[in-house]
């Protein structure tokens, strides 16, 4: 059993305000940071010409602040809004992973964006990132299509 998500319980639309402020939170982080700009972006990736190391301290203080808190979260058992967490199963590295990993860095290596900061950017008007974001989903629903392995092994004891 998890919380009931009935709407006289109130927890459904407490989950959805969480959601909202967490969203904005991230998207403000974004903008703040710099991850919404793919000059700068593409200037993080390119190490072996101009590298802008700038986004470094980005991704340093966000595994620096999940290094610390994520054990702490972890400890308490269960979300507050939810019956449990939701971890990943799998444990180790296979080629979907792999092959996922490569697709997502040249995404990301050919235009600046990951998925986050090109929604968070979309309002700006750029074609490029409408594109970016059309070409995301169509990927995602061509992937749907594709055969899915029917459980993945799991590599805890």
């Amino acid at each position: 059993g998890g919380i009931p998500d009935s709407p006289r319980s109130g927890v459904a639309g407490m989950k959805h305000l969480a959601a909202l402020l967490s969203g904005v939170v991230f998207g403000v982080g974004l903008v703040l940071s710099g991850m919404t700009d793919t000059h700068k972006v593409l200037g993080f990736l390119d190490i072996a010409g101009n590298w802008d190391q700038d986004l470094l301290w980005v991704m340093a203080s966000a595994l620096a602040v999940s290094f610390f808190l994520t054990p702490l979260i972890l400890k308490r058992g269960r979300p507050m809004l939810a019956g449990g967490f939701s971890l990943p199963r799998v444990r180790g590295i296979d080629r979907r992973l792999v092959l996922g990993a490569l697709l997502f860095g040249c995404g990301w290596g050919l235009y600046g964006y990951c998925p986050g900061p090109a929604l968070v950017a979309l309002p700006n008007g750029d074609i490029g990132t409408a594109v970016f974001l059309l070409s995301m989903v169509l990927g995602m629903w061509l992937i749907k299509l594709t055969p899915q392995p029917t459980s993945r092994p799991s590599n805890t004891p």
